[in-house]
């Protein structure tokens, strides 16, 4: 049950309401940005939140229960803090988002609806649509771990205990020539044979992309001097030109096969290889043996 400002019910009840959504998002990194659907600019909770985005929300249902409650927020991406670049670099991936419920004729009288974390986004050039998940979301996610074949760690963590920053395991270079958004050709990128990298980690040291990370798809080294091609999971916010600087570290595939001649990290695989097939599962005894 909502506690409502004494001021804020007495509008509400007589029927006449100057009332605005405002919604602040802060994002993992402790940026705070403030959006409303009012026609001008609103100040909540000291953000200033800005009516250039033309925002405006869904039919939101909330329940009692454990029932994770959703709704959706769309606008135009017209915002200078608010760009598709920074939705596609994932710079707002789990934001907390707090939706207020405001009296814009005096914005401190005001009442929290709703909290929650950005879910889903699907942008475009011009406008967006995101997800607004209710706390009751992390109680619907699987923790612990699984028994399972293979490892549940992630590469370099303090669980795998493999040194990322081993020259062996890292590599500096830039871009040669483009292939697409999301393919390109690099010399002078050192690795034992195909597949070092795959399932690594890219990330951009100079370019319109610094500072945006994505994973290796594919990499495989045509010679000496035609160099590596480099095929990535998703194309980049940004087109990606000649010269553009990155780093990558070699790839896992979580087996332990890779675990231990890759890395020489066996003691330190998180997952049980030796789990008993199908087979065995489906075995019998038999006279022959």
């Amino acid at each position: 049950m909502k506690t409502l400002p004494p001021d804020l019910a007495a509008s509400l009840a007589s029927g006449i309401t100057t009332l605005a959504w405002c919604w602040i998002v802060t994002r993992r990194d402790g940026v705070r940005f403030g959006f409303t659907d009012h026609d001008e600019d609103l100040t909540v909770e000291g953000v200033a939140c800005s009516a250039r985005t033309g925002l405006t929300a869904s039919a939101l249902e909330q329940s009692g229960g454990l029932a994770i409650d959703t709704l959706e927020v769309m606008g135009a991406l017209s915002d200078d803090r608010l760009s598709e670049a920074d939705l596609a670099r994932g710079l707002f991936d789990g934001a907390a988002v707090a939706a207020w419920r405001v009296d814009w004729g005096d914005p401190s009288q005001r009442v929290l609806v709703t909290s929650g974390h950005l879910g889903e986004v699907a942008r475009g050039r011009t406008g967006f649509v995101a997800e607004v998940r209710s706390l009751a979301a992390a109680l619907n996610q699987p923790r612990g771990r699984l028994f399972q074949r293979g490892c549940d760690a992630v590469l370099g963590d303090a669980r795998c205990r493999v040194d990322l920053t081993v020259p062996a395991y890292r590599a500096e270079a830039r871009v040669g020539a483009v292939l697409s958004g999301r393919s390109f050709r690099s010399t002078g990128l050192a690795a034992p044979g195909d597949g070092w990298f795959a399932g690594g980690r890219l990330v951009w040291t100079s370019g319109s992309n610094a500072g945006a990370s994505a994973e290796v798809r594919r990499d495989a080294r045509i010679g000496p001097a035609a160099g590596t091609t480099i095929d990535l999971w998703e194309p980049m916010p940004e087109p990606i030109a000649a010269g553009d600087g990155f780093t990558v570290t070699a790839g896992c595939d979580h087996t332990f096969a890779t675990c231990r001649t890759r890395f020489g990290n066996g003691p330190n695989f998180r997952g049980c290889p030796h789990i008993p097939g199908n087979d065995a599962a489906t075995a019998y005894p038999r006279r022959d043996g």
